[in-house]
């Protein structure tokens, strides 16, 4: 991360921070010899302050501020999570290059909220001209939720189906796709009336996003590894005809140059 982040407000700099240990620290006692303390997981933080200790440290590669909270994960193995990850990524990234009006990325922070500045493992938003509901801010983070974030997670029981998942809710994420890998399940989650539903396979077995229209997956083969069927599956999608009404309402809400 670039920001570095200062705490001016004098409100804030009388602010105690409580460790996991239960020791409290004044945030204004960070700055008496300029010095920065790590983050540690646990922690309970502003985002601010969190954003500054991250900044501090650009040996790491991934921590998440969750209702004040601060989650750090451990180190990432290759097939229970680089991987699979990198065929979400993929996939998402297909469907951008197919789609105008749209971005993915990758780990990228996200200002939710005062308390909340997840980092998911992918996201696809809709651009701000574009009428999407997140934006890019001015020191390049994205301010708000992408329409649809994907997590690649252990099992049901990581925090990514529990507080992380209630925190995406809270902010609208419009959909969230979720890669259990131990369980070898996908579970694709679309908000409607304040609560996530699952979204339901077609009669072909086929997830179909309603956000982002020709966005398909087929979690079958992504589960059996059959990345060639999988991008087959999304070509069909880029190629229907829903699709191309998408992509034509975008251009259509987008500003002319």
């Amino acid at each position: 991360m670039e920001l570095s982040t200062r705490i001016d407000d004098p409100e804030l700099s009388l602010m105690a921070i409580t460790t996991p240990h239960g020791r409290h620290i004044q945030a204004s006692d960070t700055h008496d010899d300029g010095g920065c303390p790590p983050l540690e997981n646990g922690d309970r933080l502003t985002r601010a302050e969190f954003e500054r200790r991250y900044d501090a440290m650009p040996g790491l590669k991934k921590a998440e501020l969750l209702d004040g909270v601060v989650y750090m994960p451990s180190p990432v193995r290759h097939g229970a999570h680089s991987k699979p990850h990198s065929a979400i990524v993929g996939w998402l990234f297909y469907y951008e290059a197919n789609t105008s009006g749209v971005e993915t990325g990758d780990n990228g922070s996200v200002r939710m909220d005062d308390n909340n500045e997840p980092q998911p493992d992918a996201y696809l938003l809709i651009k701000k001209e574009a009428g999407g509901q997140s934006a890019i801010s001015p020191d390049d983070y994205i301010e708000g939720a992408p329409e649809l974030a994907a997590e690649v997670t252990a099992s049901s029981v990581s925090y990514d189906l529990g507080v992380k998942l209630e925190v995406y809710r809270r902010n609208k994420v419009q959909e969230y796709l979720v890669w259990r890998v131990l369980d070898q399940r996908i579970d694709w989650f679309l908000l409607r009336d304040d609560h996530f539903e699952p979204l339901e396979p077609g009669s072909d077995g086929i997830l179909r996003s309603l956000v982002f229209p020709g966005l398909w997956l087929d979690p079958d083969a992504l589960l059996r590894g059959e990345l060639t069927t999988v991008f087959d599956t999304l070509r069909r999608g880029v190629d229907s005809p829903d699709h191309s009404a998408f992509v034509q309402y975008l251009n259509e809400r987008r500003p002319a140059s």
